[in-house]
């Protein structure tokens, strides 16, 4: 292995040295190290310091955080190498891909192991319409932020508007198509126009305005701003933030119809609805007569079929109770049921005439009984009550002196009689 400060002559093998620092200039015989000329065009490189450059990206790519692409010229054929690192990627603003034209400021940087120059990158900026779009983009970022673009802040439209608002250019073919495609669906419909400058300077303050105006009419139902399409600088105006906030602020629906499927400015994000063109814009908004009608019919019928159904599955459950026997003839209940009826009187009576005769065998059997007790039957057998005034019953002799009027019941009747007194004699009364 050769000193880098020594080389050898091509015709011998004795190395010779180069002066010191490398300054003095290579020769045949005394070449330059493939070193010290890396480090001699590092050297020159490096002392080019920082400069802001314009390109189109033709290449990026990402890997561990760090990014690796390409820059071309934008009107000749060069090229170079870039690299961001990580720590420079963080704090860039804007969102790059491939295609996009920039402007950065870039530092030269000669690798000598790889013998390889790439340009690391400090700072990266959109210019020219990549500019309009980043700024574009960071106000979508901050109106989306603020929650304008929510779906939940969408308002349906009617299903048949009375009247509809036209925010368009006077005399455009985008208010004529919406006109005349909307009459076509359904004649009845009208519309409040409210004319605006649709691109330029002006455009923004009088599309913002028009909405305005056609939002604070009772009338109108839906509001469409329309415009024929046209390239990006001629769409600006639907992207300011006064229109998309006049869009936002509108309690009436409101439809889009901003130049076609390619084109896509602000106001489509906040409208309640997104239409591709003028003429797509009158069909989202009208029905069509036709189709109407047609479906009116088509539920007719279905209706008339429905019920038409119902009613023969009605007529034949009555069918089916009426031929059921209990309505077929209604005396069958009464043939059916008059033998037990029969049975059941028959058994009734006599029940009834066991309870009479048990209840007539015990009166006589009470009756009985209550004779035996009852005073009357020791009447019967030739006893007699004896009472004195007051009504007491007469107990002994002692008690009826003699005048001593005394009341006698007798099994017949009752008769009075006078006391005679006690009496006296010497046989002893028979005691019962």
């Amino acid at each position: 292995m050769t000193n880098p400060g020594t080389t050898t002559n091509p015709g011998t093998t004795q190395p010779q040295t180069v002066a010191a620092g490398g300054t003095a200039p290579a020769t045949v015989d005394a070449p330059w190290p493939v070193a010290l000329l890396s480090n001699k065009i590092r050297g020159y490189i490096e002392r080019l310091g920082t400069v802001w450059v314009e390109g189109e990206v033709t290449q990026w790519g990402a890997s561990g955080g760090n990014v690796y692409g390409k820059l071309k010229d934008l009107s000749d054929e060069a090229t170079v190498s870039f690299t961001i690192w990580s720590s420079v990627r963080s704090r860039l603003t804007g969102d790059f891909k491939q295609g996009d034209r920039v402007v950065a400021l870039v530092k030269p940087s000669y690798w000598v192991k790889g013998g390889t120059l790439t340009m690391q990158v400090f700072e990266l900026r959109h210019v020219g319409l990549g500019d309009l779009l980043e700024r574009l983009e960071r106000l979508r970022k901050q109106l989306a932020s603020e929650g304008l673009f929510d779906a939940a802040r969408k308002k349906p439209l009617p299903f048949l508007p009375h009247c509809i608002g036209l925010v368009t250019g006077k005399d455009s073919d985008a208010e004529k198509d919406v006109i005349r495609n909307a009459q076509l669906r359904w004649p009845a419909v009208t519309f409040h126009v409210a004319h605006a400058i649709v691109q330029g300077d002006r455009a923004a303050a009088e599309v913002a305005a028009a909405i305005a105006r056609l939002d604070a009419d009772p009338e109108v139902d839906v509001i469409i701003v329309a415009r024929g399409g046209g390239d990006f600088q001629n769409l600006l105006a639907f992207s300011d933030e006064g229109v998309v906030r006049a869009a936002a602020a509108c309690t009436t629906p409101l439809v889009s119809a901003i130049g076609h499927e390619a084109d896509r400015p602000l106001l489509d994000e906040v409208a309640d609805m997104r239409a591709s063109t003028p003429t797509d814009a009158a069909k989202r908004v009208v029905p069509d007569v036709t189709d109407e009608f047609n479906r009116v019919q088509q539920a007719r019928a279905r209706l008339s079929t429905r019920l038409t159904g119902i009613l023969a599955q009605e007529i034949d459950r009555v069918s089916q109770l009426r031929s059921r026997p209990v309505l077929s003839d209604s005396a069958w209940i009464i043939g059916s049921r008059s033998e037990d009826l029969t049975r059941y009187v028959a058994r009734g009576t006599e029940l009834a005439e066991r309870i009479v005769e048990r209840a007539g065998a015990a009166v006589v059997d009470l009756r009985s009984r209550l004779r035996a007790l009852s005073p009357q039957g020791t009447l019967d057998r030739g006893y007699a009550i004896v009472q004195v005034p007051g009504g007491a019953v007469l107990q002994a002799p002692a008690e009826a002196p003699s005048g001593l009027n005394l009341r006698i019941t007798v099994a017949r009747g009752t008769l009075t009689a006078t006391s005679t007194g006690a009496e006296t004699s010497t046989s002893t009364a028979p005691t019962k």
